[in-house]
């Protein structure tokens, strides 16, 4: 399973230090590296990484916000935190990471099996999935529950969400993006449309559409996915209690 960090750093060689240790890691991907703590913000609200190094030492390079005080912030911007290591260049802080619930604690310079050890950590510690897909129109952010997508239908530049409750949510990125990020019970079966498998409840080959429940929209799949539709039906049967022909 890919995980993503962010650094929170201002000092090139640790920046660099930290970036070539990960090399031993395929299975880690950077998602920027930013000094100021507006800008991590905004990386953590778009990538939503699962780890975040943070200098813990001093103010960004903008004088934004003390490490603390942004990690106080973070609570009431993200459903579920990342694991936070702090970087420092003394063990000051240590007490204060650990009433903050840091996941660990990094000393200057930075050594590669000290780096390990928090990794091996990590790796047996069960990453969270996040169950929330976080929109965002302009500076309007919208949070939606994934198990209560019923489909999305591509519309030009833009992708509407039809929801369980009756409602649909524009969001203005292309399917192909969304794609990329659900799990994987969503199944593309069209140029235009993605469905959540857990609300298929008819699947016509003969007429090449999908019925959901919750929805009286017959949505067609085409010759191009319909690779995809034989897979969800395989994966639909092998759930069923009862196949009667």
């Amino acid at each position: 399973m890919p995980y993503k960090y962010l650094i929170i750093e201002s000092e090139k060689q640790i920046i660099k230090n930290l970036k070539t240790s990960f090399k031993e890691f395929p299975n880690y991907s950077c998602i920027g590296i930013s000094s100021c703590f507006d800008k991590s913000l905004d990386l953590i609200l778009k990538h939503a990484p699962n780890v975040v190094f943070i200098n813990i030492d001093a103010k960004a390079d903008t004088g934004c916000l003390e490490a603390f005080k942004f990690v106080n912030e973070l609570y009431k911007y993200v459903k579920e935190m990342p694991n936070l290591i702090a970087l420092s260049s003394t063990t000051e802080h240590a007490y204060t990471c650990i009433k903050n619930n840091f996941f660990d604690y990094l000393l200057k310079p930075i050594k590669p099996f000290e780096l390990r050890k928090i990794i091996a950590k990590l790796d047996k510690k069960p990453m969270q999935v996040s169950n929330t897909l976080r929109l965002k129109s302009y500076k309007d952010y919208r949070y939606i529950e994934i198990e209560d997508i019923l489909f999305l239908k591509a519309d030009n530049t833009a992708t509407d969400f039809f929801m369980y409750d009756g409602t649909t949510i524009s969001a203005y990125k292309t399917l192909k993006s969304f794609e990329a990020v659900l799990p994987e019970n969503f199944t593309r079966i069209h140029n235009s449309y993605i469905v959540n498998q857990n609300y298929v409840s008819r699947i016509h080959f003969g007429k090449s559409k999908c019925s959901l429940k919750k929805s009286s929209f017959a949505i067609p799949f085409s010759k191009t996915y319909r690779g995809n539709v034989v897979i969800l039906e395989k994966a639909l049967s092998k759930r069923s209690l009862l196949s009667l022909n």
